[in-house]
């Protein structure tokens, strides 16, 4: 919950105790200017060991619950039939309002079945926005993801409350454009990842339903983060800050064909599912987890995360789960206004996201200035974040140019239940510090590039040794560490 202090300042607090503790290091600024030399700028490519704060995402390193660890200790290690997934079943039901369900080891295997039903070879998928694994699933079948976002979603300066919605308009002209037969089907993705975490309304998500609905379009909620999405809502709608946190998780998924999910985002297990109330859906896709996951009973999961993924989707409904981080980023995204960093607005879900290109404008985009930011973000703390611009956007198959991003982001995760008010206050202060010195920093160039999610093992290197300038005005002022 948020509370206010009696000198008006208002603060969240973690509505939790720790009783498990993980050592964490921070490394020297020496020790760090060698850490990312070695991993090629790319922060995918360091050691933990190296790492103070791991900012890098929310996906599979947020907290467990005691529920969740107790959970994991009286799991059914059966090959099939397990009752740890008959438990499973019984909290998407209770949860989530579906019938069906399988298990799969991660969201991005539950992306790749349901292209392998749904999706035929120059077919389109529209979206509100496309995440990495889910458009390079799309593409290597012989689709095309197509983003039908409205016209805030790319501004980083905003207020609007609903920058993940999908224009409907838009949605129209597609439908008017491809026809039935051409479009695969719809996603919605909760609180869009790739444009600052910014959640979906309600009242678009009917919309989308009523055009799908007309034209027998399937569609697919991508409930990864929908907890978060569900905080938000209530929030910022008028008439839903009386609903609690499950009604608006049920009325939206409610709404959708097909939902799956990372587990490794709400449900914070190292999993994921995909869930309907189609039987006809649920039977095509099950005839396939067992060539690519496992029987239906895992999916590919070790039994003890499906036991604490079943404990972890009861956990979302609760208003401090759902809230925490989203209380922790907007806390953080405000701290850095007062320093007239640029960061997105409003604060959404999953993380505080700084928008590269105005942090850097000096670094032209195909030098890469959210890869370069992040780079430099982790030499003047020890914080690992995570380039969300042109780095993560593979180059054109076809002809080898480069894609430039829609939007350059840096995106300083807020995992689940893991870091504190003191770890925020310190993320602050060092971005805030690099801000002032933002003219040291140049761009990245690749020396080393994968042809597909170059993002991940892709390695780079400094333009004329700014790295080295920034490490010697960081120890001037603020010595080794």
């Amino acid at each position: 919950m948020s509370i206010r202090l009696s000198s008006g300042k208002e603060i969240p607090i973690e509505m939790h105790k720790v009783r498990i503790l993980q050592k964490i290091r921070l490394a020297s600024v020496g020790e760090r200017l060698k850490a990312i030399e070695e991993g090629g700028y790319n922060t995918f490519l360091l050691r933990t060991r190296d790492v103070f704060l791991d900012m890098l995402t929310d996906s599979g390193v947020n907290a467990m619950s005691d529920y969740q660890l107790a959970g994991m200790m009286v799991a059914d290690d059966a090959y099939a039939g397990g009752e740890s997934y008959y438990r499973l079943l019984s909290a998407v039901e209770d949860v989530l309002g579906y019938q069906y369900c399988m298990p799969a080891h991660q969201g991005r295997a539950a992306e790749h079945l349901i292209d392998k039903v749904f999706l035929k070879s120059g077919q389109v998928v529209l979206t509100n926005y496309h995440f990495t694994t889910t458009r390079a699933h799309v593409e290597l079948l012989g689709g095309r993801m197509l983003e039908i976002y409205g016209d805030e979603a790319l501004k980083t300066e905003s207020s609007h409350p609903f920058k993940g919605n999908i224009d409907i308009e838009r949605m129209k002209e597609c439908i008017k454009k491809y026809g039935r037969d051409g479009i695969a089907y719809v996603r919605i993705e909760a609180t869009t990842n790739l444009i600052g975490g910014q959640p979906f309304s309600m009242e678009n998500m009917r919309a989308v339903r009523e055009l799908c609905d007309k034209h027998g379009i399937p569609f697919v909620l991508d409930g990864s983060l929908i907890s978060e999405n569900a905080y938000l809502v209530k929030e910022r709608v008028r008439g839903y800050e009386t609903k609690s946190i499950a009604e608006i998780i049920k009325e939206m998924c409610s709404l959708a064909d097909v939902y799956y999910m990372s587990a490794r985002k709400n449900a914070s297990v190292r999993g994921g599912l995909i869930a309907t109330n189609n039987k006809e859906y649920f039977l095509k896709l099950r005839d396939w987890l067992p060539v690519y996951e496992g029987f239906l009973t895992y999916g590919g999961m070790s039994v003890k995360e499906v036991e604490a993924m079943s404990v972890g989707l009861r956990d979302i409904t609760d208003e401090d789960v759902a809230g925490c981080s989203v209380r922790q980023v907007k806390y953080f995204v405000n701290r850095l206004l007062e320093y007239d960093v640029p960061v997105v607005t409003p604060p959404g879900g999953l993380a505080c996201h700084l928008d590269a290109r105005r942090f850097l404008p000096q670094v032209p985009q195909h030098e890469y200035p959210a890869g370069a930011l992040a780079a430099a973000i982790y030499l003047a703390s020890g914080i690992r974040t995570m380039e969300r611009g042109t780095i993560s956007t593979d180059r054109d198959p076809s002809t080898g140019k480069e894609i430039m991003a829609d939007v350059e982001l840096t995106r300083i995760a807020v995992p689940r239940r893991v870091y504190t008010i003191s770890h925020i206050e310190y993320a602050v202060d060092r971005v805030a510090w690099l801000y002032r010195h933002r003219d040291l920093v140049k761009g990245l160039k690749f020396t080393d590039e994968p042809p597909v999610l170059r993002f991940f093992f892709g390695k780079l290197a400094a333009l004329d040794g700014w790295s080295e300038r920034l490490c010697e005005a960081y120890r001037k002022e603020l010595g080794e560490y």
